[in-house]
C-alpha cells in the first residue's frame, strides 16, 4: 500500500494535467467491500469495534470502504458539542495512535485488509477535518485524505482540504473522495487524470436524496471510465437520518452491488481490469479531453 498526496492544490485537489498520466492498467482482479451501516453519535469507541466486526464480514476483500465520518457518526450537534471526544489526532505525517481504534487495526492485520474509514481529525496546526483513515494491514492508521468540498453546515465545524490523494493497493490505483466532493466531476476527474483507476467514496447521504446518491457516482465511474466505491452511513433518527445503497460501480457506470435503502450490510465485488481496459478503448473522454472546454464563449441572441 502506497500513497501520493504531494501534489501542489488546485481547484479539484491539484491542477490536473492535460492527458492522463502513463499509469499501467492493474493486471490481476482486487476484491474490494463497500459498507452500509448506522455508527453511533460521539462513541468513537464503540464505533471502531462496529466497524472491525464489519471488516471481518468482508472476508476476502482487500480494500474496505466505510461511511464518512463513521468514527464519530455524522451527528453534527455531537460533534460541536464534543470535538475533544469525538476527534482522533494526527501527528505531522499524518500518522494516528488512538487506542479507542485498536479492534480496527487488529481486523485490518487479521484480514490482511485495507481499511477506508470516515473520522474526524485534529491536526498539529490546530485544523480540524473531515478525513478518511486508511487503516493498512499492518494496522498502521494514517490519516490520507481531507475532504475538499465542506457541505452547507460542515463549514461551521470544520476546515476544508488542501489537496488530493490517492491510494495504490496492489497495482491498483484509487482517487479518495468523500461524499460531496462527488458532486464535483472535476474531483474525480482530477484523480482519473493522475492515473486512477477507481474512486473511493466514503459519505454521507440523508433520506429523500436518493436519486441524487445512486446518480452522482455512476457519472463519476462513467465521465473517467474507472471503478467507484461508494460507502454511506444508514438508518438513524431524523433530521439525520441516512439512506444506505451503499454500492460499487463499473466504469460504464452500472452497479456491480448496491445496498437497500435501509439496514446495514457488507457488499463484496471484485474489480476486473479487463473490463476497465475495454471501456477505456472504447470510450475516450479522457485522451480525448480538451485543454479549454470553453473559456472563451459567444453568447448568441434568439
Amino acid at each position: 500500500m502506497r500513497f501520493s498526496h504531494d501534489r501542489p492544490a488546485g481547484r479539484a485537489g491539484y491542477d490536473p494535467p492535460v492527458t492522463p498520466q502513463a499509469v499501467p492498467l492493474p493486471t490481476s482482479p482486487l476484491t474490494v467491500a463497500t459498507v452500509q451501516a448506522e455508527p453511533v453519535p460521539g462513541d468513537v469507541a464503540g464505533n471502531a469495534a462496529t466497524a472491525a466486526r464489519l471488516v471481518g464480514r468482508a472476508a476476502g476483500a482487500r480494500v474496505v470502504v466505510l461511511p464518512e465520518l463513521f468514527l464519530p457518526a455524522y451527528h453534527p450537534p455531537t460533534l460541536g458539542a464534543d470535538p475533544a471526544g469525538t476527534d482522533v489526532a494526527a501527528d505531522p505525517e499524518g500518522r494516528v495512535e488512538d487506542a479507542r481504534l485498536d479492534p480496527l487495526r487488529a481486523a485490518a492485520r487479521d484480514g490482511g485488509t485495507c481499511v477506508v474509514i470516515g473520522a474526524a481529525v485534529r491536526h498539529p496546526d490546530g485544523r480540524r477535518t473531515i478525513s478518511s483513515l486508511v487503516i493498512d494491514p499492518a494496522g498502521a492508521v494514517t490519516a490520507a485524505y481531507d475532504k475538499q468540498q465542506l457541505w452547507s453546515g460542515e463549514r461551521e465545524l470544520f476546515d476544508a482540504g488542501r489537496r488530493g490523494a490517492s491510494l495504490r493497493v496492489e497495482g491498483w490505483l484509487f482517487g479518495l473522495g468523500i461524499c460531496y466532493d462527488g458532486c464535483f466531476p472535476e474531483h474525480g476527474r482530477a484523480a482519473a487524470l493522475d492515473g486512477a483507476h477507481g474512486y473511493l467514496c466514503p459519505s454521507g447521504y440523508l433520506a429523500g436524496s436518493e436519486h441524487r446518491r445512486d446518480l452522482y457516482y455512476a457519472a463519476r465511474a462513467l465521465d473517467n471510465t474507472m471503478y467507484v466505491v461508494f460507502a454511506n452511513s444508514v438508518d438513524g433518527a431524523d433530521p439525520w437520518r441516512f439512506n444506505g445503497g451503499a454500492a460499487v460501480y463499473e466504469p460504464e457506470g452500472r452497479p456491480l452491488v448496491r445496498g437497500a435503502d435501509t439496514g446495514e450490510d457488507v457488499l463484496v465485488a471484485t474489480l476486473d481490469p479487463a473490463p476497465l481496459a475495454a471501456t477505456r478503448a472504447a470510450h475516450t473522454m479522457l485522451t480525448d479531453r480538451l485543454p479549454d472546454q470553453g473559456l472563451a464563449r459567444t453568447t448568441l441572441i434568439g
